[in-house]
């Protein structure tokens, strides 16, 4: 189990520290209904993580590993394509990044969050983490990594567990603090969003190219060694 830990940290790292869903959850505590808006965005979240690994665990499982524990040649193949999607989307980031940081410009969507209902705001964290384009790759790439070690299903469900809090400590830090922090609690918080949304785009440019190069060596070792 700790091999597999040490293969999925690096996935949950980089989910936790996505700027996006931070910035959101910031926006979200500032509304008038902050307090339960926040923890609804942030339970969504973890459901949606949650669902996709546990979809990943259940496709992996029957037929991830060989019977010495290796990996099987899907497990590598789907490595392969994620690490190129993560370093194409990692380029794509780079190129679009603002050379002036203090333009970066945030999405749209994010004008309307003081406008959303609970049950939407609930979706949005759902969506954010299960069905957005960035972070969806990285908690496929867990779940595989995961479901294709051979470990007991109680281990599975505990590696899985591991990773969704990990990878949900970017929104507990500005929950936290703003459930906590009393006074002091928008000042930092509105430092964190200017922050995010300032070197969003870089941040994930690098996140991602680190993170695609390591699933293409990933990919290609179990390629090469099956």
């Amino acid at each position: 189990m700790g091999a597999v830990l040490g293969d999925v940290l690096g996935f949950a790292a980089a989910v936790a520290v996505s700027p996006l869903p931070i910035i959101a959850v910031i926006l979200i505590l500032a509304t008038p209904r902050g307090r339960l808006n926040g923890v609804l965005f942030t339970v969504g979240w973890i459901l949606g993580l949650a669902v996709l690994g546990a979809v990943m665990l259940a496709i992996a499982s029957p037929a991830g590993a060989s019977a010495h524990k290796h990996p099987a040649t899907w497990v590598g193949a789907l490595k392969l394509a994620l690490g190129v999607i993560l370093v194409l989307f990692g380029a794509r980031q780079w190129r679009r990044r603002p050379r002036d940081s203090s333009q970066a410009q945030l999405p749209k969507w994010m004008g309307a969050i003081d406008r959303l209902t609970p049950v939407k705001v609930f979706a949005l964290g759902l969506a954010l983490a299960a069905l957005n384009a960035k972070n969806a790759p990285l908690t496929i790439a867990a779940g595989a990594a995961i479901g294709s070690a051979g470990l007991p299903v109680g281990q599975q469900i505990a590696s899985l567990a591991i990773f969704v809090l990990i990878a949900t400590l970017g929104l507990l830090a500005p929950l936290g603090v703003f459930l906590l922090g009393g006074e002091r609690a928008k000042t930092t918080l509105a430092n964190w969003k200017e922050w995010a949304a300032q070197h969003n785009v870089a941040v994930m440019a690098v996140l991602f190219f680190v993170l695609g190069v390591k699933l293409l060596g990933d990919g290609i070792s179990i390629l090469t060694s099956g």
